[in-house]
């Protein structure tokens, strides 16, 4: 049989009239492209189609609702507005959306995992495959992203690094427990031999790296990690820290969802690479690219 199948090889294969493939295909619930005014069906890519929904668990059968947890993006909450994905965003830390993802209460997590030690280049990859519940996941590439520290406006007080900070006692922010950005302080605070205690941290935890920027311009604190897209947003100066892997987690099945194919068909696009550019501290030549089929 071949790699590619016409709409009625389809429709042979998967054992549904054609009437319904064609009705999956306008509701882009299928895997398929559009070639020379014919649609085409990837055999491999239905294979997974059909595994993901013989494999999903008893309590996640339903549709998930279409929404983006875990970690806030500037560049993400642009692209679901702009795509008209119909997806909403609920940012509250990755590790946060990959447990609501494996309840079923969003539709795609937004993760950058770091580990104390170790390729956090792989983080994410690694820590789904090994995910209890997330069997049937795939990760897709979003971005790679520049992570700093945020400063005032010239860097006042001369800040390098974590242990500058720790030595002039500047007033640090803090994430909430499980953010992408809490485990980078972690990780850079265990890499220079710093723990928490020996940082002056401002409380409550800042939900997101806007919250922190406005803290920044507000005089309440000294600095905080955040990317460079929401210094430059907020007139800040930056810190350069490391660059770091963005990644959109979801069940297969929803992959084919029409949400996430108008957000992914969208990241494929010029004004997507345009308006990286233009915020940026982004790496999108990856974007739309599979790095994890569970």
């Amino acid at each position: 049989m071949p790699e590619l199948l016409t709409t009625d090889e389809a429709a042979d294969y998967l054992r549904l009239s054609e009437r319904k493939l064609y009705e999956l295909v306008a509701n882009r619930a299928v895997p398929c492209s559009k070639v020379t005014g014919r649609w085409l069906f990837p055999r491999t890519a239905l294979d997974r189609w059909v595994s993901a929904g013989l494999i999903a668990p008893a309590g996640l059968a339903q549709v998930a609702p279409p929404i983006v947890g875990g970690s806030h993006d500037p560049l993400l909450e642009w692209g679901l507005r702009e795509s008209n994905s119909g997806l909403a965003s609920l940012a509250e830390g990755s590790e946060e959306g990959l447990r609501r993802l494996t309840r079923g209460e969003v539709m795609v997590a937004a993760i950058h995992l770091h580990r104390l030690d170790g390729d956090d280049d792989r983080a994410n990859v690694e820590a789904v495959a090994d995910a209890p519940g997330l069997h049937d996941a795939v990760v897709l590439g979003f971005a790679r992203r520049e992570q700093g520290i945020l400063v005032a406006s010239g860097n006042p007080l001369d800040l390098s690094d974590m242990a500058s900070i720790a030595t002039l006692r500047a007033r640090m922010a803090q994430r909430p427990p499980g953010a992408g950005a809490q485990l980078l302080l972690l990780a850079l605070l265990a890499r220079a031999g710093i723990t928490l205690d020996d940082l002056k941290l401002a409380k409550p935890a800042f939900p997101t790296g806007p919250d922190i920027a406005q803290a920044i311009r507000a005089g309440r604190i000294d600095c905080g990690i955040a990317t460079r897209s929401v210094a430059k947003s907020a007139g800040l100066d930056f810190v350069p820290v490391t660059w770091e892997r963005f990644d959109l987690v979801m069940r297969q099945r929803d992959y084919f969802m029409k949400g996430p194919q108008a957000l992914f068909d969208f990241m494929r696009g010029p004004s997507f690479r345009d308006r990286a550019g233009e915020l940026s501290g982004y790496d999108v030549s990856d974007a739309g690219t599979v790095r994890l089929v569970n």
